[in-house]
């Protein structure tokens, strides 16, 4: 080829697009199309010659540069190719170039716009089918035997091959002998080879294409999972001939653009592709880059660049594959007619009526009804937030609504619609999502998502995902609930949110003021429980731990509701490459992760179910025992019928949550800081009506408070003192300057309330003056002269005691402040015994291990420090109330505060099972346990009954009923995932017959210019239809195991009447059942190694 050819040839590469329609100049004119050839002469010469095909002119191009050569030149003799071309110089190329880069920007075309003009061809349906026709036997669907022995039947063919040649066994394995990775690198480019599509060996001759047409510039470039590749390809030219990007799909490479493509990539490296950026969160420019540098790791050479290309190919990958998988390329009404969530994959274990429940599931007994309800869990996420990129119109979404996030416009005009209305403030503590709704949403198009969850198999619900313009608002998550709700038959519903006690409070009004009839929640029909999510809960006021808690409420089994939240960690690696996304862009790829990650959910149901029930049934064993221990000690101590009268209260309540709550404390006593709030309104109240007179004063405290900060001293002074005591005869270097430090600041401040003690009880100099004159006399003795901060005494009105003149409205002051301290030290008591308690009952069950038992033993050795300190301040109080006692003559309080003995200090007894006789020998002993200490006999005698104990007992019931709800919910969660694989599977059979046979009937219309191929189509959904409907058939047998599992456990713990542990409602009998007897647990049957899922 003359160099000058060559160079001009270069330039035009350079601007090439790729595209049909770009306004570039074609050698040698618009109407002519070349191809040069190069041959030896006879005379042993090279030369060189083009032919020119005359084609019909663009009415949209402008005149083109023309640069035609002759027909012939030879390139041995440089004066005739002087003469016959006059070849363009480095100069001329350069003012080529300048000249067409510098032409006045041209009007917008559709193919600026690849993306708009691939879904307004109706490309998408029109690629699926090509897509599904694959899953078939393609072009060759009408040949049955070996393409090479043409005896045997051709059963068989290489994925990685580029042809899809059908072989026999024999065959296949003697082609593929030297391959047996089929990894195969070779730049075909190199070798002179040129690609032809559209053709493949018939009978085993490899036909030729008598018009092949060259891709366009024979400029074509092919991306790879291991490089990307320029090669020579032709298209097929023929009558019957597809168009090119069909061409290229039946050769299983993508087409960049639907018209004169001139880049592609493979199917294998989009797989690849799809499955790296689920797994390892890869970006499209991090997995381009790697190929791109394994191409060419030295930088000697250019590697095309078709990064643009790439992304859009993969966005398109992603979109056919979900309307592959989601049953949509089988539908004759096409891809168009998807509807709203019809794309995303449901949850197995949640309720789908129609599809995995009983036909009388309606008719259920009330305590049997919550196997069929939905739990749901609501929560936003401000990592996923999106920059200010693009906007929806020039990046719309390829599947709005067909999915998990809500329509578009129909949302944003709900928001517009409603955005000025005012949110109300929060009764509970001040929560950012109610007061702050719209923060996290500075500098930011979207501040994030939120979405509706299963709340028991954190799986992503269909048209329950919606953005955060401005921050978390009612508005938002109400569209989002309400929408992803509709249509659901479901009558019980569970619905957890961590603001749900401010959230639910409007909700149905707000719904029946906004939403449409068909989206609404029917509260005639169907009940809702609202929960809070147990790790968040105890960030709310008592009263929502109460009303909004899954430890108390009836029917919700282990359900914590914070799946959603463990959820964030898997969606979060993606924040950082959908922040830079356009709107469309970042909606499909978020739609293709939640899919993703339904998808291995649903591979992990088995494993999930089974690790619950191996959790649950010991669990379901030890509270069963635990509830029987506890009331076998309240039956030993005459509690029967205080057990009848909480059983009847605690069922009662569960029914209506209005009746008398059994899990709150109804003896009122008052704490230190209640007293001194009522102290201080006293003294207001006083000061108001000039009725305080008698008491000297101070301008700057008033003697309430002075009586309030002696205790807080009081109470400083004891923890120095314990912690002095902590650090042995012999403290280290640490020790002592920590402890000094510590005791430089509470000293000023005793200093400081002693100088102010002084103007209330002036006759305390004279004590302190004394104290000085003991002091002197055996300071000569001490190694150390000086009294500790610890040591230092208060004279507090219950120390003096008749030693000096003391006014006795400080004794009333005083006197209430020590009554509160006992009280409220007497509670800190009982709570960190049950505490002590559960810890040393799960060390002794579940700590294995020097590392387990050594952590557990540090958190026991710190309660019971905790509690030692307690004791000493309830021995301090009821102390100083002994005093103050004799001088108010007030008794009242000794007796519930009688004296705190170290035995006392124990926690609730249990009624140990025991073999005979090991009880026989531990008589004594046992005698001794069962007794119970008077400070649970003390916490506020109700008609003879404890209230702590009535309040523990409670708690014991619900863990006990918990565990057993969870497993009946375990076992009807089993049962849906096998009736929902069936369903799928029956429901993916019934798709082989609802794309029409004949091509005219439904198919593309440019599937049909070979009549024949339409069979071909059929075959692929047929193929496709039923190697799913297998798949789920398959899947089958793990869950049926796990049933087995299940079953075979209950017969194994045996059968206890339901009328035992579940009482009230209806009165219907149960098939709940327990663990009571000896050795139950050590019966059941080891799980089935094989119902774990892959």
């Amino acid at each position: 080829m003359p160099p000058g050819l060559g160079r001009c040839t270069r330039v035009e590469s350079r601007l090439l697009e790729d595209s049909d329609d770009d306004d570039i100049p074609l050698p040698p004119a618009n109407d002519l199309i070349p191809e040069h050839h190069v041959h030896r002469g006879a005379g042993g010469d090279i030369q060189h010659h083009t032919t020119l095909y005359e084609l019909p002119p663009s009415p949209t191009k402008p005149a083109p540069v023309r640069l035609v050569p002759p027909p012939t030149l030879t390139a041995d003799d440089p004066s005739d190719m002087d003469t016959k071309w006059d070849a363009p110089s480095s100069q001329q190329e350069e003012e080529v170039v300048y000249d067409l880069l510098a032409k006045a920007p041209r009007k917008l075309r559709p193919s600026d716009d690849p993306m708009c003009q691939w879904v307004d061809r109706k490309k998408p349906h029109l690629y699926l089918d090509e897509l599904i026709l694959l899953e078939g036997r393609g072009d060759y669907q009408d040949r049955d035997f070996c393409i090479i022995c043409f005896e045997a039947p051709g059963v068989y063919r290489c994925r990685d091959c580029f042809t899809d040649d059908l072989y026999c066994q024999t065959c296949m394995v003697r082609a593929h002998g030297d391959c047996p990775l089929h990894r195969i690198e070779v730049r075909i480019g190199i070798l002179g080879l040129r690609i032809q599509l559209g053709h493949g060996k018939r009978f085993g001759v490899e036909t030729q294409c008598v018009n092949p047409i060259p891709a366009f510039d024979d400029d074509f470039v092919v991306v790879d999972t291991y490089a990307i590749y320029e090669v020579h390809l032709d298209f097929c030219g023929c009558e019957t001939a597809q168009a090119h990007d069909i061409q290229l799909l039946r050769a299983r490479w993508y087409p960049s653009t639907s018209t004169n493509p001139r880049s592609t990539a493979t199917f294998t490296v989009l797989r690849r592709f799809h499955l790296l950026t689920l797994e390892s969160k890869d970006s499209v420019s991090e997995f381009y880059n790697s190929i791109a540098r394994e191409t060419d790791n030295t930088g000697t050479r250019v590697v095309r660049d078709r990064y643009d290309e790439f992304a859009r190919m993969t966005r398109q990958w992603r979109h056919l594959r979900m309307l592959k998988r989601a049953g949509r390329g089988h539908d004759a009404a096409g891809v168009k007619s998807t509807k709203p969530g019809e794309c995303a994959l449901l949850c197995p274990a949640c309720p789908q009526p129609g599809k995995n429940l009983p036909a009388d599931w309606q008719a259920a007994p009330k305590h049997k009804r919550f196997v069929y309800a939905l739990f749901l869990a609501l929560d936003a996420n401000f990592r996923m937030r999106r920059k200010k990129v693009s906007s929806e119109s020039d990046d719309p979404s390829l599947d709005d609504g067909w999915s998990f996030f809500v329509p578009v416009v129909p949302y944003y005009k709900y928001l517009a619609d409603n955005w000025k209305k005012k949110q109300e403030h929060s009764t509970c503590v001040a929560h950012d999502a109610v007061d702050k709704p719209d923060r996290e949403s500075r500098g930011t198009a979207c501040s994030g998502i939120a979405t509706v969850d299963c709340a028991r198999h954190n799986m992503k619900r269909p048209n329950a995902v919606g953005d955060l313009p401005l921050g978390e608002r009612y508005i938002n998550m109400d569209y989002i609930f309400f929408i992803g709700l509709a249509g659901s038959e479901v009558s019980e519903l569970y619905v957890s949110y961590d603001i749900v006690c401010q959230w639910h409070k409007n909700l149905f009004k707000r719904m029946k003021n906004t939403f449409p009839e068909e989206t609404r929640f029917h509260r005639g029909k169907q009940c809702c429980v609202f929960l809070i999510p147990k790790f968040h809960l105890s960030a709310h006021i008592e009263a929502c731990n109460v009303l909004f808690s899954f430890h108390l409420t009836r029917y919700v089994g282990m359900t914590d509701g914070e799946a959603l939240e463990r959820g964030w960690s898997l969606l979060n690696p993606f924040a950082g490459a959908t922040a830079e996304m356009g709107p469309g862009n970042r909606w499909d790829s978020i739609n293709d992760v939640f899919n993703d990650m339904n998808y291995k959910k649903v591979l992990g149901l088995g494993k999930w179910i089974l690790d619950r029930l191996t959790t649950s049934i010991p669990e379901l064993i030890a509270a069963s025992t635990e509830l029987e221990e506890l009331e076998a000690s309240l039956r030993s101590l005459g509690g029967e019928e205080d057990l009848e009268k909480w059983r009847a209260e605690v069922e009662a309540w569960e029914e209506d949550s209005t009746k008398l709550n059994p899990f709150e404390s109804r003896v009122a006593h008052k704490t230190v800081v209640e007293v001194r709030h009522e102290l201080a309104k006293e003294v207001k109240e006083g000061m108001d009506a000039d009725e305080l007179e008698g008491l000297a004063t101070s301008e700057e405290i008033h003697p309430t408070e002075l009586i309030g900060m002696g205790l807080q001293l009081e109470e400083l002074q004891r923890g120095l003192n314990f912690d002095m005591q902590g650090t042995g005869n012999h403290p280290t270097e640490d020790q002592q300057a920590n402890l000094t430090e510590r005791t430089n600041k509470p000293r000023r401040k005793l200093l400081t309330w002693m100088d102010t003690q002084v103007l209330f009880m002036p006759h305390v100099v004279l004590l302190r003056a004394e104290e000085d004159r003991v002091r002197m006399k055996i300071s000569s003795s001490q190694a150390q002269p000086g009294v500790r901060v610890q040591h230092m005494a208060l004279w507090l009105p219950s120390s003096i005691k008749g030693r000096a003149e003391c006014d006795e409205e400080l004794y009333h002051y005083e006197f209430r402040l020590r009554e509160a301290q006992a009280s409220e030290a007497l509670d800190l008591l009982r709570k960190n015994l049950l505490v002590h308690t559960h810890l040393y009952k799960y060390k002794d069950r579940f700590a294995r291990g020097v590392k387990s038992n050594t952590r557990l033993t540090a958190k026991i050795n710190a309660v019971e420090d905790r509690l030692r300190r307690i004791a000493d301040r309830y021995r301090a109080a009821r102390r100083a109330l002994e005093g103050l006692g004799g001088v108010l003559d007030r008794h009242e309080w000794r007796t519930t505060l009688l004296p705190l003995a170290a035995d006392d200090v124990r926690g609730m007894p249990r009624a140990l099972f025991q073999d005979p006789e090991r009880k026989k020998a531990d008589a004594m002993r046992r005698e001794a346990r069962v007794k119970m200490s008077w400070i649970w006999r003390s916490a506020g005698l109700e008609d003879g009954g404890a209230e702590a104990l009535r309040i523990e007992w409670a708690k014991t019931r619900a863990r006990f009923l918990r565990r057993v709800e969870e497993i009946d919910l375990l076992e009807e969660e089993s049962h849906r995932i096998l009736q929902f694989l069936r369903w799928r599977a029956d429901w993916w059979e019934g798709n082989t017959n609802r794309r029409p046979q004949n091509p005219a009937d439904g198919f593309h219309a440019s599937h049909v210019a070979f009549a024949p191929k339409h069979l071909a189509y059929a075959e692929g959904n047929i193929a496709y239809a039923k190697r799913q409907a297998a798949m789920l058939r398959k899947s089958n047998g793990w869950i049926r195991r796990i049933l087995d599992f299940i079953a075979m456990g209950r017969a194994a713990m045996g059968s206890v009447p339901e009328d035992e542990f579940v009482e009230g409602g209806d009165g219907e009998e149960g098939d709940e059942r327990d663990a009571e007897e000896d050795g139950g647990a050590d019966e059941l049957p080891l799980p089935p190694r094989s119902s774990v899922a892959s």
